[in-house]
């Protein structure tokens, strides 16, 4: 009972964790592009002043956040499961990859947010 616990811990949880994680930052993305599909190059990023310095293509600046959200939970998956804690430091994994789930959906919702108020302000 025991070794099913520690491999729930230990592997499943981190991986599901990274699954729903990698779903809600695409779906972020699905819905962003339906919503500017008619723009064809995205704010990538602003100056102080609130001026755009360069942009990407939709699909790329779109896809930026999933695929690097995706990268550093991989990561973080694959080293809780194959990397020892230190001691001490067991119960963190979890917690340490909710922050970083939470920090990329954040930013990616950010991103999106900003690039609608940007679009909003250079159709009027």
């Amino acid at each position: 009972m025991v070794k099913y616990r520690q491999i729930w811990r230990h592997i499943m949880l981190p991986v599901m964790l990274t699954l729903v994680v990698v779903i809600v930052l695409v779906s972020m993305s699905m819905l962003a592009n339906r919503k500017f599909r008619a723009v064809d190059r995205l704010p990538m990023q602003w100056s102080n002043r609130g001026e755009v310095n360069w942009t990407a293509p939709r699909v790329a600046a779109l896809a930026v956040m999933p695929v690097l959200g995706t990268l550093v939970l991989c990561a973080a998956s694959l080293s809780s499961i194959f990397v020892d804690p230190r001691p001490g430091q067991e119960n963190m994994v979890i917690p340490a990859m909710l922050v970083m789930a939470l920090v990329a959906i954040g930013i990616h919702h950010l991103h999106i947010t900003l690039i609608a108020r940007y679009l909003g302000k250079a159709g009027d």
